[in-house]
């Protein structure tokens, strides 16, 4: 499997470095592009450095960079996740305004009907916020909030970051062991 993933400038970038900390340790094939803002949250918000997150991904691409090979539908992936995606980048996607790599991978995403999975991690959400989830949601865009759930008694924050990304996980059909699945008796 080939994914693209894309780490934006919003609060919440544990979330894609576990994510890719996840994809590789399922031997996806990342092509990984993070944006300047989600290179100084990862400095603010983590003990990591952008080396490390970069070693996460078999391929890389500045945000900048739009001759880059997933800036084309001939780029054959499947699919996209943008974690932690940006109310900026999120409303680049839903108005078709591809100034960043990240908004014109998202793009390609669509417009070759792949899968495009966006966790935004915003609150509170305006209704300007809203309508723009609803757009991407009506063509098939998976909007999944980082929402981790609580059913299975997380104990830690590694266990909480793991429930939303086995979410994103089950959406390309990726078989995980991240949480304890819903079960009644």
């Amino acid at each position: 499997m080939r994914l693209v993933v894309g780490l934006t400038g919003s609060s919440g970038i544990v979330y894609g470095v576990r994510m890719l900390e996840v994809l590789k340790r399922y031997k996806v094939d990342i092509h990984l592009i993070m944006t300047e803002w989600a290179k100084k949250c990862l400095s603010l918000e983590t003990d990591y450095d952008f080396k490390h997150v970069r070693s996460l991904a078999a391929h890389y691409s500045d945000d900048s960079n739009m001759a880059a090979s997933v800036s084309s539908g001939t780029y054959k992936t499947d699919g996209m996740i943008i974690i932690p995606c940006s109310m900026k980048t999120l409303s680049s996607v839903a108005n078709g305004y591809e100034e960043t790599l990240v908004a014109r991978a998202a793009g390609v995403t669509i417009k070759e009907s792949r899968r495009l999975v966006m966790v935004p991690r915003e609150t509170p959400l305006t209704s300007i916020h809203l309508e723009n989830m609803l757009k991407l949601a009506r063509i098939g865009v998976v909007i999944l909030p980082a929402m981790p759930g609580f059913y299975n008694k997380p104990k830690s924050v590694d266990d909480m970051l793991d429930h939303v990304i086995g979410k994103c996980l089950d959406q390309f059909g990726i078989d995980h062991d991240l949480f304890k699945r819903w079960e009644t008796t």
